[in-house]
């Protein structure tokens, strides 16, 4: 069977009226698309990937060298793909801004990651795997991409394994799990808090054997800026390198961006502060749609922020909720010390209010509850503004070598980050801007609406839907990377060979090339007073205020007026020292931060839109007693925005929000309760 490539019509076919209509889009400016068809396999979702993947075409090893693939990234979903496709045979040109592959950003997630290997004898399964995930997204992802990453967590454990990293093990032998928000059972492997490096470290190595072999070209210190459009489809990309400021064009067949999530948006977030969402916006602006633009994971255990210069929050894993204990005061403004304060006095919220689940409730609800204490008068510390995560009942039941050999690396980040020591007195915690579940809008395959243009990891909107669970992050970017990319690239690449590639003289490259350097001496050009992170400090405290935690109409509204102004007044003051030809990280933050100003009003509109609460996307207005309340009937649907209008400081952007049913067959659509 031929699997669709684009979500259009084939040409001069008739018009069919859908059976399906998406509401109507009514925000200021923005419009109403098409329904899509994401490409699922018709029939039972629990074997769909089984039967996708039985029917790609293959490339065979002799023809593999003649197809050329480029890779954006090289965390854990880009170094896989790179990876495995190398070992395949392709002729595959990986890129990073960083000065090596292992300084990428899944370095940063500490916890675990996730596997339905049912090890344990607590009840779980692959089928309990796919329950989880789907409810703790709230139902706004696709069902049968919660199967397949169910199905190939198995492998990714074995694997990564296999291949370096070093999962802490019981005393037998046996792999050792915990337990993460969401859940009940104990699915998350981990290497004590060090999952995130260990993983990637295993996986730049594999990358470099690559490189070594020569199946790899790596090409690190260089930013990919735009893609090599031809006639729609994607062919290649545009990158400067960030040391002698040249631009240049790498042609491919087929182009993978891996480069992660778009959370640093809101400037004080728990990603480095050079995390930027440019190839992933620079693609959104050649027709590529981005989906779930406003669904954005608020870590509940990120530290708070102590002064208004922080440059960024620091993340506190989540495996640390298997033996604190979260609380505040019971009395508003009560600021004694936490060991003055007795237990009858202390509000246990999140194990008062969801009893089941606890400390381990899923981190939309945790952090919504733990935003409700602070903003009622108990928060905690020097500015009110956290909730304690206290470990005195585990280090009384456990002792303290058994919490170090769990913890040790995090309490001793804590300690140097706060100065205070967390085996004598409680952690404070509080809710900041970490994962999002939004990004490109793909088919089955990890297409996007760009033929030859492929997305994985953080960059993609699959898996996830309106909320992650903890740990299943690590996870997506293996299994796209290893297990899923180098099966449906190659499905591609098999019906174009022999395909040429477009040189420096064809015009889509020159077309791109000049894009690129136009954008460069525009920026240059301004020679205002303000440095590009004066406007992207106050664009996160507009988005903290209105498209945060919680959300308003009326906060959004102003939001989408806020962001624009801010965006104009962007391109008449901000400065640019120096030159385009040269190292100029002035120049790399300034446009990093012109992507954000826009993506950032289209996050805006996107939660405006969506007329329902969903797990982290959280309107007043639709609520059940402070829980939130989907609109199935209407609003059971992914939303994927496409954006026009002109790169500059004149012109207004004009946004069509497509649409992409959902369908829940295995899963029922049902309340989430974790009470």
């Amino acid at each position: 069977m031929k699997w669709p490539r684009r979500n259009t019509p084939p040409v001069g076919a008739p018009e069919v009226e859908p059976k399906w209509r998406a509401p109507r889009v009514t925000v200021r400016g923005a419009h109403t698309g098409r329904t899509l068809d994401g490409a699922v396999p018709d029939g039972d979702p629990s074997t769909a990937w089984d039967r996708r993947r039985s029917e790609y075409k293959l490339v065979s090893p002799l023809n593999a060298k003649r197809f050329t693939v480029v890779v954006v990234g090289t965390g854990l979903a880009g170094a896989g793909a790179a990876a495995a496709l190398g070992e395949l045979g392709f002729k595959v040109h990986a890129f990073t801004y960083h000065d090596s592959p292992r300084r990428a950003h899944s370095v940063a997630a500490q916890g675990g990651i996730n596997a339905a290997r049912a090890r344990k004898v607590d009840g779980d399964s692959q089928r309990r795997f796919v329950v989880d995930t789907v409810k703790g997204g709230d139902f706004r992802a696709r069902e049968s991409e919660a199967y397949r990453l169910a199905q190939e967590s198995v492998r990714v454990i074995d694997h990564m394994s296999a291949i370096g990293a070093p999962f802490a093990r019981e005393y037998g032998g046996m792999l050792a799990t915990r337990s993460f928000g969401g859940v009940q059972v104990s699915r998350t492997y981990y290497t004590r808090g060090q999952t995130g490096q260990q993983l990637q470290i295993a996986g730049a190595q594999a990358l470099q054997r690559q490189v070594k072999l020569g199946t790899v070209d790596l090409h690190d210190r260089a930013e990919m800026l735009d893609l090599i459009m031809d006639d729609g489809v994607c062919r290649g990309v545009v990158v400067r390198d960030l040391v002698s400021g040249q631009v240049w064009a790498q042609p491919a067949h087929a182009v993978i961006l891996a480069t992660g999530g778009y959370g640093s948006v809101y400037f004080h977030s728990t990603l480095a502060v050079n995390s930027n969402a440019t190839a992933v916006w620079r693609a959104a602006r050649q027709g590529a749609f981005l989906s779930h633009a406003s669904f954005v994971q608020f870590h509940p255990t990120a530290l708070p922020i102590s002064t208004h210069w922080q440059s960024k929050n620091i993340l506190m894993s989540e495996s640390l909720r298997n033996d604190g204990r979260i609380w505040v005061p019971k009395k508003p403004g009560d600021d004694r010390a936490p060991g003055d304060i007795p237990e009858a006095e202390r509000d246990y919220y999140l194990e008062r209010k969801y009893p089941s689940f606890g400390n381990l409730s899923p981190r939309d609800i945790s952090s919504r509850a733990a935003k409700e204490q602070i903003d009622s008068g108990h928060g905690v510390g020097p500015l009110a503004n956290s909730v304690y995560l206290d470990f005195s009942d585990a280090l009384a039941a456990h002792g303290r070598e058994t919490i170090a050999a769990r913890y040790g690396n995090l309490f001793d980040m804590y300690a140097h980050a706060t100065g205070e020591d967390p085996y004598t007195v409680p952690m404070r915690i509080a809710p900041g801007a970490h994962f999002t579940m939004g990004g490109l809008w793909s088919d089955y395959d990890q297409m996007t609406s760009i033929p030859g243009l492929f997305v994985g990891g953080e960059a993609s909107w699959a898996y996830h839907g309106a909320n992650r669970l903890g740990a299943n992050s690590l996870l997506s970017a293996c299994v796209d990377g290893w297990f899923t990319l180098p099966f449906s690239v190659p499905n591609y690449l098999a019906g174009h060979l022999g395909e040429r590639l477009p040189g420096a003289g064809d015009a889509c490259v020159r077309d791109a090339v000049a894009r690129v350097t136009t954008r460069t001496s525009a920026l240059l050009a301004v020679k205002g007073k303000l440095a590009s992170s004066h406007f992207h400090r106050e664009l996160g405290e507009i988005m903290y205020r209105g498209v945060g935690v919680e959300r308003t109409a009326e906060g959004l509204a102003a939001a989408i007026d806020d962001i624009h102004d801010l965006r104009h007044r962007f391109w008449r003051e901000v400065r640019v020292p120096g030159e385009g030809r040269q190292l100029n990280q002035a120049l790399e933050k300034a446009g990093r931060v012109a992507d954000f100003l826009e993506l950032a009003e289209l996050m805006a509109v996107d939660a405006l839109d969506r007329q329902e609460s969903c797990g982290a996307h959280f309107r007043s207005e639709f609520q059940d007693g402070g829980e939130a309340r989907r609109d199935d009937q209407r609003w059971a649907f992914a939303s994927a925005w496409e954006t026009r209008g002109a790169s500059g400081a004149t012109h207004d952007l004009q946004f069509t929000r497509h649409a992409e049913p959902l369908a829940f067959a295995s899963v029922p659509l049902a309340t989430r309760s974790y009470r």
